[in-house]
C-alpha cells in the first residue's frame, strides 16, 4: 500500500501554489446606505481574486477615510472598524500582488492628494509601462517625498495615484481622462474623490468590470457575484476603453480610447467565479462545455469521473455528461481552510495530514478514475492528487485538463510560475504524465477551449497558452514584479529606477528555440 508522503496538498505549502488570481475591486455610491458594509460584503464575494490584503476607503463628502491591512476580508474588518468608515461613497480592494511585494505599504486602496482634494484608488490588473510612468512621476514631481510612494508603496497602483495629482485648477476627472490613454497593460480602476465615484477599464478589457444599480445608488465591481451579494441588479459591463463617473447627477460615461478587445481566456478557465458572466457568456456554462469538449477529444474507459474541487467541478460535470461515465465526488474538501498564515508543524508534515482535501476511499477503491482539473502549472497539485488517489486504492488514474498546456508567463495580472518552472515548457504530454504519476494525461485543444467561451478568437487573450501577447511588452529590463523596489534613481542616476534585477519574470519571453518553432 502506498503511504502518505507527509506533504500537504494544493496551495498550503510555500512555493507550491498554482496560478494566483488578479485582484478584486468594488465601488459604491449610495447616499443613505452603510457603504462600508456594502463594500465589505462585496469584497467578501470577490475574495477568490485576492487573499493577501484588503482595504476600504469611504467619503462623507468632505473627508476620505481608509482602513486596510494584511489578510482576508474577514480578518481585516470587524463591526467596530466598519462603523468608523462613514459616508456615501466607498472603494474596496482585495489584493494578490502582481507589481510590488505583498506587504502593508502596498495594500489598497491607495491615497493621494489631487489639485482639489484627495483620491482613493483600487486597481485590478497589471500595468506594462510602469517604468515609463515612473519617469513621468520623476519629471513632474521629482523623487516623491510625500504620499504612498514616499511611504514605501512600490506598486504600479501607487504610480497612477501619484500621477492623478494633476495641475492646479484641474478636476480629478479631467486629470484622469488625460492620464488614462498614457497607461498600458491590464487595468480596472475604481477610485473616488470626496464627492464622486469613478471607474475605468483598459481598452483591451483584459479583466472584467461590471456596473450595477441599487435602489438608492450605484455599484461597480469585478464580477456580478458582488452585485448580487449586496442586492444590486446587473446593468451592463463597463466597456473596454470606457471611463464612468457617478455622483448626484447620475452616471456619466466617456470613451478615453478606442476598444481593441482581448479579454483574458483564463477568466473562463479558472479565475472568475462560476456564477459570473463575461461578455454575455456564463462562466459555469463555459466550463461545463470545456468538459464536454475535453471528452469529445479524449475518449477513455473508466468507472468514474471526479473533479479536483472546486475549479475542476463544472468541467468534470461536462466530461461525465458527454462521455456517459458516472460523475462522483472523490475528494472531501475542508470548507474552513483558506489562506493561512500559520505554517504546519513538522509533525503534521510527517503524518501526511491533508488540510484541504481528503480522498473518499469508498468512491475510489478498485476503480479506474478520470480526474478533471482546470489547468496544470508546476504539476505539484496534480502530483499530490494522483498520489492521494493511489493511496485510496484507485486501480488507475487518468488526468484530464480543461485548458491547454500553460507555457508562457502572464504580464496582465495573473502570477503564474516563471517559464522555467512551468511543467509544460519543453516537456511532452507523456513526460508530464510520468512526472505527475498518472496512467495517462490529456489536455483540451486550444480551439476547443475557445469555442466553449463562445467568443471570437481575436477578442481573447490566450498568451499563457500561445505566447501571443495582445498588449506590447516593454524590454526585459523595464518589467518585473519588483520593478520599483530594485534601484533608487537618486543613488544611481543612470539606472532610471528600472533595473528590476534577476527576477524570473524577466527571462526572455521568446527564446531562440521558441522562435524557430513558430516559423
Amino acid at each position: 500500500m502506498v503511504r502518505g508522503d507527509g506533504n500537504l496538498s494544493h496551495d498550503l505549502l510555500p512555493g507550491e501554489k498554482g496560478p494566483q488570481d488578479a485582484c478584486g475591486v468594488f465601488g459604491v455610491w449610495a447616499p443613505g446606505e452603510e457603504v462600508a458594509k456594502l463594500a465589505y460584503y462585496g469584497l467578501y464575494a470577490l475574495q477568490h481574486r485576492g487573499q493577501e490584503s484588503a482595504g476600504i476607503a469611504t467619503s462623507n463628502g468632505e473627508r476620505i477615510s481608509v482602513y486596510k491591512d494584511m489578510g482576508l476580508v474577514s480578518q481585516v474588518f470587524d463591526e467596530t472598524t466598519l462603523n468608523t468608515l462613514e459616508g456615501h461613497i466607498a472603494v474596496g480592494h482585495c489584493r494578490y500582488s502582481t507589481t510590488g511585494s505583498s506587504n502593508w505599504a502596498n495594500a489598497q486602496p491607495t491615497l493621494g492628494a489631487t489639485a482639489v482634494g484627495t483620491v482613493a484608488l483600487a486597481h485590478n490588473g497589471n500595468l506594462t509601462n510602469s517604468a515609463d510612468l515612473y519617469q513621468m512621476v520623476l519629471a513632474r514631481h521629482g523623487k516623491p517625498r510625500s504620499g504612498e510612494m514616499a511611504q514605501g508603496n512600490t506598486s504600479d497602483t501607487a504610480l497612477v495615484t501619484t500621477l492623478l495629482a494633476g495641475d492646479d485648477g484641474r478636476s480629478l476627472e479631467e486629470t484622469a481622462l488625460e492620464l488614462l490613454p498614457k497607461i498600458s497593460g491590464a487595468f480596472c480602476f475604481v477610485f473616488m474623490d470626496e464627492g464622486t465615484l469613478y471607474a475605468a477599464r483598459d481598452p483591451h478589457g483584459v479583466r472584467p468590470l461590471v456596473l450595477g444599480r441599487l435602489e438608492r445608488g450605484w455599484v461597480v465591481a469585478s464580477e456580478q457575484a458582488a452585485l448580487a451579494t449586496v442586492g444590486a441588479s446587473f446593468i451592463r459591463e463597463i466597456e473596454p476603453g470606457e471611463f464612468i463617473a457617478i455622483d448626484e447627477d447620475g452616471v456619466r460615461t466617456r470613451k478615453f480610447a478606442a476598444p481593441t478587445k482581448a479579454g483574458c481566456v483564463f477568466e473562463y478557465v479558472y479565475l472568475a467565479r462560476p456564477d459570473a458572466a463575461i461578455a454575455g457568456r456564463s462562466v459555469y456554462e463555459a466550463r461545463v462545455e470545456m468538459g464536454r469538449q475535453l471528452a469529445r477529444e479524449n475518449s477513455a474507459e473508466a468507472d468514474v469521473v471526479i473533479p479536483v474541487p472546486e475549479s475542476g467541478t463544472p468541467a468534470a460535470v461536462g466530461f461525465a455528461e458527454q462521455s456517459g461515465i458516472p460523475f462522483a465526488h472523490g475528494f472531501v474538501k475542508n470548507s474552513y481552510v483558506g489562506r493561512t498564515f500559520i505554517q504546519p508543524s513538522q509533525t503534521l508534515r510527517q503524518l501526511g495530514i491533508r488540510l484541504k482535501l481528503n480522498a473518499l476511499e469508498s468512491v475510489i477503491r478498485g476503480k479506474r478514475i478520470i480526474v478533471v482539473d482546470d489547468s496544470i502549472v508546476r504539476g505539484n497539485t496534480q502530483r499530490a492528487v494522483v498520489r492521494m488517489l493511489r493511496e485510496a486504492g484507485a486501480a488507475s488514474v487518468h488526468v484530464k485538463i480543461s485548458s491547454p498546456p500553460v507555457r508562457w508567463p502572464c504580464f496582465y495580472g495573473i502570477d503564474f510560475a516563471s517559464r522555467a518552472e512551468l511543467i509544460a515548457n519543453g516537456a511532452a504530454v507523456e513526460q508530464i504524465s510520468n512526472s505527475i504519476g498518472a496512467d495517462s494525461l490529456a489536455y483540451i485543444s486550444e480551439d476547443g477551449m475557445i469555442a466553449a467561451t463562445e467568443q471570437p478568437r481575436e477578442r481573447l487573450c490566450t498568451a499563457c497558452f500561445t505566447g501571443d501577447y495582445p498588449i506590447a511588452l516593454p524590454a526585459e529590463e523595464r518589467r518585473g514584479k519588483n520593478l520599483l523596489e530594485r534601484v533608487d534613481p537618486a543613488d544611481d542616476p543612470g539606472s532610471n529606477g528600472c533595473d528590476p534585477g534577476p527576477d524570473s519574470e524577466l527571462e526572455a519571453v521568446l527564446t531562440d528555440e521558441d522562435k524557430k518553432e513558430r516559423v
